[in-house]
């Protein structure tokens, strides 16, 4: 009986934590640029296989026998949460402070309070100091920014133009080109909300220069297809209220055992 509870249980946890991650998929649908989140479900034998040498407490002992009593190595458990980094479809918004990256794997640098961080965000503004910032504030590097510590300055009467590889004109004069790079591992990305994402090292980050990078007066869509996330959700909240139901059950068979071998006791 507890086998059983405790895999249920730790389903319908595990599912409340998938409808989160779905709940705010749907939230982010019309998010510039938003990448989907999603999750891997797995067993906690699996996960202990897998992981058991990094665990505090080796296989061999009575505190990790314990540990793996039969009563739990069945419950689900969120094995991994990772990020879709698809690309997302592109509309014209004509604005020339819009950009759409043409890489899934390609982002912009800027520098935020709390230090440099990507994005992919390429709705941009000018600041009252004429330096190119997103909607946050938040300044666009150049790609000359770790050498000179310079932003981009568009001058009060300019006419903004980027061209394909991320220079950056005010009309026939080069005012520098937007520091675009890849990430080499992307699922080393922490999301940090409004489309920021914070990088571990420079070390994985290429820097990118030339060909097709970038398109102005364009914005990304999220990648994210309503349709699916909707199936996805109805069958989320079928498994929780199923979970539901056949807890409830359980427990109704608990107490009607402990009743009966209460009864048995007292004759």
């Amino acid at each position: 009986m507890q086998n059983s509870y405790y895999g249920v249980t730790g389903a319908m946890v595990t599912q409340f934590n998938r409808l989160d991650v779905i709940s705010n998929n749907l939230a982010n649908l019309n998010t510039t640029a938003y990448k989907r989140d999603d999750v891997v479900v797995g067993d906690f034998k699996r996960i202990f296989q897998e992981y058991k040498d990094e665990m505090p407490l080796k296989d061999n002992t009575k505190e990790a026998s314990k540990f793996m009593n039969a009563s739990i190595v069945r419950v689900p458990q969120i094995v991994e949460q990772y990020t879709k980094y698809d690309q997302g479809g592109v509309k014209n918004t004509g604005n020339p402070l819009d950009f759409a990256l043409k890489r899934e794997d390609a982002f912009f640098m800027v520098e935020t309070p709390n230090g440099i961080r990507l994005t992919q965000n390429g709705s941009f503004s000018i600041n009252n100091d004429g330096v190119l910032t997103t909607k946050e504030g938040y300044p666009v590097l150049p790609s000359t920014y770790f050498q000179n510590k310079q932003y981009i300055t568009i001058p009060e009467d300019g006419e903004l133009r980027v061209d394909q590889s991320g220079g950056v004109y005010n009309r026939e004069d080069q005012l520098g080109s937007l520091y675009i790079v890849q990430s080499d591992d992307v699922k080393s990305l922490l999301k940090e909300g409004n489309n920021l994402y914070k990088f571990k090292s420079t070390d994985e980050l290429t820097q990118l220069g030339e060909g097709n990078l970038v398109t102005q007066g364009f914005l990304e869509t999220s990648n994210i297809n309503p349709v699916s996330e909707m199936v996805g959700l109805i069958e989320t909240n079928r498994l929780v209220d199923m979970y539901q139901k056949v807890m409830k059950s359980h427990m109704n068979d608990l107490n009607t055992e402990a009743i009966s071998k209460l009864a048995s006791t007292k004759a």
